[in-house]
């Protein structure tokens, strides 16, 4: 609009309007209420698209955080000596000094020995029927494999020198879970081997080595003793010092085996956490991507919004212009619209995609990390694709004359 302001010389001067910022944002406010649940739906695409992102990154960053964790709590310089497959050999096997060669090599800390006890089930009583192991099996190892893999004990206690040499036995996670056995007194059995153990322990669960979760440890002396295992490794854990673990891990083979080398494989256990959470974030971007394509819609969902808007709003286009708007104040009000819709989603979005993370990382025990650049980014990307929605819509309601608008309405 103008403004006819008179000078002491009586001459008229005409002043153009303006539209300050306020203004922009109420009257885009009050395009938005007037179609409160089109403007709502419409804001809620572009929340769904930007709360996915956010999620998703937050989620990210919250796992690999605890990854991190876990390897600094778990070390990354456990190695792992298994009996591999030789050429044309079939199962190749450990020597029996396979441990005391290994604590040879001089960066070597530690080693901790387990034997799979063939032929040996447990069961909660001997009634049970010899078929129904329930997955359980029988490992003998060292008394300080609990030190070297890092783990923990739930209830009771692990294996001594002394306790080594007698029927008693420890029990893994998901062992304790499937036998029924959720805390230690002293007096609970299992029929292992076809006589009876004493329970002395339950580990927590194994982080590095699952597959001791799902079994009975005994000692190597009581294994020998009272289940006629010969003692021969299945596996050798082994920690060595951190700045030499490459150089340990090329000459473990040899070590362990010199006669036949190719029998042996070696590994670290953290390798295959870092490969995991390379897997993730493969399935990151993933759905990242999913969630472009949500913003994407919620972004047409805007356009769709405001095109109409300026098909509804012929007359009170071509009645503002008739007072004296510019199509400069026509385009800006559309776009603000566009924008405070956008505004709207973005702000829910981020709020959604944090609570969404916060849960999550919650439940899983993870510590909660929202990247900062996910929340920014967010409403930054809301903001965009608001712009560029509200863009066309905006230019094709300011190119309205005035007296064609009040014509068709």
């Amino acid at each position: 609009m103008v403004e006819t302001r008179l000078h002491s010389d009586e001459k008229a001067v005409l002043v153009p309007s303006k539209l300050h910022g306020m203004d922009i944002a109420r009257t885009a406010a009050v395009g938005l209420r007037t179609r409160k649940l089109r403007a709502g739906l419409s804001a809620l695409g572009i929340m769904i698209g930007i709360a996915s992102m956010v999620a998703v990154l937050g989620l990210s960053e919250s796992s690999k955080s605890e990854l991190l964790a876990q390897l600094d709590r778990l070390g990354t310089n456990l190695l792992t000596v298994q009996a591999g497959t030789g050429i044309g050999r079939g199962a190749g096997e450990l020597p029996q000094d396979a441990a005391a060669m290994i604590n040879r090599i001089g960066p070597v800390e530690v080693t901790s020995v387990v034997s799979a006890v063939d032929g040996a089930n447990v069961f909660r009583t001997d009634f049970i029927p010899e078929g129904q192991t329930g997955g359980i099996t029988v490992q003998a190892v060292s008394t300080d494999l609990l030190k070297t893999l890092g783990g923990t004990i739930s209830a009771g206690r692990f294996l001594d020198d002394a306790s080594s040499t007698y029927p008693t036995t420890v029990l893994g996670s998901v062992a304790a879970q499937r036998l029924g056995i959720g805390s230690v007194t002293g007096d609970q059995l299992v029929w292992l081997g076809g006589q009876w153990f004493t329970v002395i322990g339950i580990l927590d669960q194994f982080e590095l080595s699952p597959d001791l979760d799902r079994a009975a440890l005994v000692g190597l002396p009581a294994a020998e003793k009272y289940l006629g295992d010969d003692n021969v490794p299945t596996a050798i854990y082994v920690r060595a010092n951190p700045a030499a673990i490459d150089d340990v891990m090329a000459v473990l083979a040899a070590t362990a085996n010199p006669e036949t080398p190719e029998e042996v494989e070696v590994d670290r256990p953290s390798d295959a956490l870092e490969a995991r959470e390379a897997a993730d974030d493969a399935f990151t971007a993933l759905f990242l991507g999913l969630g472009g394509v949500a913003l994407l819609v919620g972004g047409v969902g805007i356009a769709n919004v405001m095109v109409i808007s300026v098909l509804e709003r012929r007359s009170e286009i071509g009645l503002r212009r008739a007072l004296g708007a510019t199509k400069w104040h026509v385009a800006t009000q559309f776009l603000g619209e566009a924008l405070l819709l956008a505004t709207v989603g973005g702000v829910g979005g981020v709020l959604l995609g944090a609570g969404v993370t916060w849960a999550w990382a919650t439940w899983r025990g993870w510590g909660v990390l929202v990247p900062p650049v996910a929340i920014a980014g967010g409403i930054a990307a809301a903001l965009l694709i608001g712009a560029i929605a509200g863009l066309y819509p905006a230019i094709r309601a300011a190119r309205m004359s005035p007296t064609e608008a009040l014509r068709t309405a």
